[in-house]
């Protein structure tokens, strides 16, 4: 019988707060945890074949994959299936893995039975933990009592992806539609829908819109429509971008720039009128994941259908192959 692992999805990471350590989590249910400080940092004399390896791979349910991860200071946030549960950093930086500190049960209220976790995101200055889900609902927590403070309902289909910005909030979901929302408000104030716009709509691929995301003055966002930027204030279609994509999964702001990837052989940089700047090559046939961050190391970690995971630390190249088997 064929490894399953050599058939591995990664559809999220993480970074540990200090930096040192990136968590990716997989279709099977499992966490691996990569000591990045050794991976950049080896000692040569004590150098092994599986140094770019994980340090440990946590098993959490093998019937329900890892849909979505986000840190806090203190816990690992793992979003599954009907479930979100903090592991103590401490406890996930250990071989092995005791129970959760904290566990959240979604109490999805349609018909719907597995309700994946799909997007998390945490508000730092809140407290509050942000949910988007299979129910079609953006659920926001109080991390300190795991308390449901509000339930933002607007989407007619599962959620792909949220992003916040001080009170602003956007999601993107299966129905085709990216949704603004005023946090202290439960209702959309505003929406697009890139799919209606002829330069943008990409019928052969479908409406849904798989990555989108809040700038200063602009939104990104791109599924099976093509990536495009957005003005925030008039919500017009301001560059779509010409890049050889089979549906968008992944897009952020950085540098101004735009990084974006999804079903094709690159992770693109762009500028926000249209030029691509780096392509860089891929492991995986499809990114599902793409993580950045600038301390203690500079590092771009980019993951998707493949067991490899890449490493770029200038961004402008492939420095490293990590293998999440």
């Amino acid at each position: 019988m064929l490894d399953k692992i050599l058939y591995n999805t990664v559809l999220c990471q993480t970074f540990s707060p200090c930096g040192k350590y990136l968590v990716a989590g997989n279709i099977y249910g499992q966490l691996a945890v990569f000591d990045l400080d050794n991976i950049f940092n080896p000692v040569v004399e004590q150098l092994t074949s599986d140094f770019n390896k994980p340090k440990h791979t946590h098993l959490l349910d093998p019937n329900n994959q890892i849909c979505s991860l986000v840190s806090t200071d203190k816990f690992l946030v793992v979003g599954t299936v009907n479930e979100i549960s903090g592991w103590d950093w401490k406890v996930i930086l250990n071989s092995k893995l005791s129970k959760p500190s904290w566990t959240i049960k979604v109490q999805s209220q349609s018909f719907i039975e597995k309700c994946d976790i799909n997007c998390l995101w945490y508000k730092e200055e809140e407290g509050k933990l942000y949910a988007g889900c299979g129910d079609n609902k953006v659920y926001a927590y109080n991390l300190e009592d795991g308390r449901l403070v509000t339930t933002y309902e607007g989407h007619s289909d599962f959620i792909h992806c949220i992003h916040s910005q001080g009170q602003q909030l956007i999601s993107a979901g299966e129905d085709g539609l990216v949704l603004l929302w005023d946090l202290r408000v439960k209702n959309s104030y505003n929406k697009i829908v890139p799919h209606s716009n002829s330069k943008v709509s990409r019928p052969d691929i479908g409406k849904w819109v798989g990555a989108a995301a809040l700038g200063e003055d602009w939104i990104v966002c791109g599924g099976g429509p093509r990536l495009s930027l957005w003005h925030l204030r008039s919500l017009d279609a301001v560059t779509v971008f010409d890049i050889p994509d089979h549906g968008i999964h992944v897009s952020f702001f950085q540098d101004d720039c735009v990084f974006a990837g999804g079903a094709a052989k690159h992770l693109y940089q762009l500028s926000y009128s249209g030029e691509v700047r780096v392509e860089l090559p891929v492991s995986a046939t499809t990114v599902y994941s793409a993580v950045l961050r600038t301390s203690p190391n500079k590092v771009l970690a980019i993951a998707g259908s493949s067991p490899e995971i890449d490493l770029c630390t200038s961004f402008n190249y492939r420095d490293q192959v990590l293998h999440f088997r």
